[in-house]
């Protein structure tokens, strides 16, 4: 696995943890040789931070909320895909 397209599907699961070594490996690695990826790494990072602290009624930034309209509309991953897919 090296390419942008499983890297960010990897993700979340890399975030929560839930990979097995290797995996977490070949992510870890495309991270560190890719920017776009690691700007989507920042970026969902950053959305589950946000989201644990709206546990205490924070209003969210406005980038965030900006950065989170353009992924409702946006094919990132050029998968033809909004999201994860059916």
């Amino acid at each position: 696995m090296s390419d942008c397209a499983d890297t960010l599907r990897e993700l979340e699961p890399f975030l929560d943890g839930e990979l097995a070594d290797e995996v977490r490996h070949h992510v870890h690695h495309h991270l560190d040789s890719c920017p776009d990826c690691q700007q989507a790494f920042e970026f969902h990072l950053e959305l589950k931070e946000a989201i644990r602290r709206k546990c205490s009624e924070e209003a969210l930034p406005e980038s965030l909320v900006s950065r989170l309209e353009v992924c409702l509309t946006e094919d990132f991953d050029g998968d033809g895909v909004i999201g994860n897919g059916p």
